[in-house]
Order: structure tokens, then sequence, then C-alpha cells
């Protein structure tokens, strides 16, 4: 048969659009694969990718499934028959990643014919059909295991980050992600976080102050007994660092108050009470201007909401990025 609605030639379309996010607001989004968002952002509205970066990790992903040494396809599926194959999804969430399964079926043939019936950030149910691919079996049946490998990832962080999102509506906290991510695709898994609504912390080391348990026990060795470590790490950390906001991990509510008082910008509350969670948020009030605040360590899904209601500005959960279930997406053949 002749593939229909080829566009395998065609780029992604440049240029914005008004699409329907996540949380069903409507927002300008630029192509997916264009360029690569803001760093340190807390902005949720960014959804670019950097596209060298996208064709870097496609193509490690096919060299490690060594498509082309694809022996049961060899044996089965003649180069010039061809067909098509439709991509549904088997379960309810935010649809993440598709640009990226795109790039994999074209980086094995650029002749594909693809049309994509959803987009990026729409929410998909059972039965929904989420794209079509007409062109060579043979390659459909190469691309496709990395294809739905990146889309069904991405598309599970973006819908249990959209989960929580939603689980925060209404409240002034906003969902933060961590750098509990897979090693090698920290930047697709911060983008799915992103168009599931939630907003990116650091990107990496060099990408903003965090003073943790760790960095001040290292300090802690080598300063007089007499000397205030947390102070002390602020104090440093600025000096060193003077145009970047200063965020320091404290673990109760006497090391929140010497943060503060040595005017961190940002407070992170590690495995805090939900009373001590309230008291730091009524210290934090007491200084102009007020120490951001993040909680973090043992937020789930059942406890998210009462931890945003004492008043923090952000919860990080490392869970929507290193937990969150593959959504469940397939692919069918209709030779």
């Amino acid at each position: 048969m002749t593939p229909r609605n080829r566009q395998a030639k065609r780029s992604p379309r440049s240029g914005t659009r008004d699409r329907p996010t996540a949380k069903g607001s409507v927002a300008k989004e630029t192509s997916a694969l264009r360029r690569r968002a803001p760093r340190r952002s807390d902005k949720a509205g960014s959804t670019a990718l950097d596209s060298s970066l996208v064709r870097n990790l496609v193509a490690a992903a096919l060299s490690e499934d060594r498509v082309a040494d694809d022996v049961t396809t060899s044996a089965l599926a003649p180069s010039d028959q061809t067909g098509r194959a439709i991509i549904t999804a088997q379960a309810e969430g935010i649809l993440a990643g598709l640009p990226i399964a795109q790039a994999a079926f074209l980086q094995v043939d650029p002749e594909f014919g693809w049309t994509g019936e959803k987009t990026d950030g729409d929410r998909i149910s059972p039965g929904d059909r989420i794209a079509t691919l007409d062109g060579s079996l043979a390659s459909i049946l190469r691309a496709e295991r990395v294809a739905l490998n990146f889309v069904t990832h991405l598309s599970g962080v973006a819908s249990m980050a959209a989960t929580v999102v939603a689980l925060l509506a209404g409240s002034n906290c906003r969902l933060r992600d961590t750098r509990k991510t897979t090693p090698g695709l920290r930047t697709l898994e911060k983008y799915a976080v992103r168009i599931g609504g939630g907003a990116n912390h650091r990107f990496d080391l060099s990408d903003g102050v965090l003073i943790k348990d760790n960095h001040l026990a290292a300090l802690r060795a080598r300063l007089p007994a007499a000397t205030d470590p947390i102070q002390e790490a602020i104090r440093l950390a600025r000096k060193d660092n003077p145009n970047i906001p200063i965020e320091i991990e404290v673990t109760s509510l006497d090391e929140a108050q010497r943060a503060i008082q040595a005017s961190a910008d940002e407070l992170l509350l590690d495995n805090m009470s939900l009373r001590d969670m309230k008291d730091a948020v009524r210290l934090a009030a007491r200084r102009k201007p007020r120490a951001l605040l993040e909680a973090s360590g043992g937020i789930t899904l059942t406890s998210a909401r009462a931890v945003a209601d004492v008043g923090v500005d952000f919860i990080s959960m490392g869970a929507i990025t290193h937990s969150a279930p593959a959504l469940d997406l397939s692919l069918e053949i209709e030779a």
C-alpha cells in the first residue's frame, strides 16, 4: 500500500500556537524540539527541548537496542513490505514525549509518514488514537520499543506531576521536581514535569546553591566549636555566589530560625512535621524580604495537600521522576 499522510521530511512546526495545558488553561507553546528551557526557571510554562539533545538520546537508545541487527524482523518482514501502525492509549493520563517517539521512528526510517493525533500536554483516555505511522513495517518493528519506552515513561512522569498539581489546586503552593532523575534522561524528565504543570528546580549542580546536611557536616568538621555552621555556610555560599539565591536544608525550627537570621533566600524544610512547618512559615513571615519555603521528604499523594495548606511556597517530590509508573500506550500494526 502507498503510505498516507507522508510527513517524514517535515520538521516539527515552528512558531507558537495556543493549546490547552494539563491544567486546562490556554498557553503559548513553542515547538517541543526547538530550544532548551531556561534554567533555574521554576516556570511551568516553557515546554522547549534541545533538538540535538533529543537526537543524540534517541540515537543512543536505538544503538543500545541494535535496531539494525533485529534478527526476528529480518527473518519475518521484508524491507519492501509497507503498512500502517496506530499508537493508542490504554490508560488515562497526560501525554508527554510524543515528539521524541516520532524522532525515534524517523531516525530508523526518514521515509515514514507520521500523523500526530494528540499533542504533548493533552489528557488522554483508553482507546484514544495518539499517532498513525505509514511506511515500512520492518522499520516500524525495529523502532517500536525504543519509541514507546520514551513516550510511556515521560507520559507517566507528566501524569504523576499533573496528579500532584491537581491536589494543590486552590493553594498558593507549587510542585517542584528534584535531581532524583534517571541518569542521562534528566532534561527529558524535567520536560515531562513541566508538561504536567510542575516547576523545575535545579537542572544540575551549577544551577543554584542548595546547602544540604552533608555540606554542613563537611563544613562543621573544620570550624571552631563556637561557630554556627548554618550561618557560616550561608555566608561562604553568598560570598562565592553573590548573584545566586541561597537555599539551605533545615530539619528543625531552631535550624530554620538560624537560617532566616542569616538571610537565606530559601529554606528546604526536610522531613518536618506539619506543626513545625506551620511555625517555620510564621518565623519566615517576620523577616522582609521573606525567605521562600520548600517542603520535602516523605511527601506522598495522601499528604501533599496537607503540607501545602501549612503555607509553604513549594513542595518537592523525587517520586514524580524516579518512581512514576509508565503510562500504558500500545502500537498495533494494520498490515
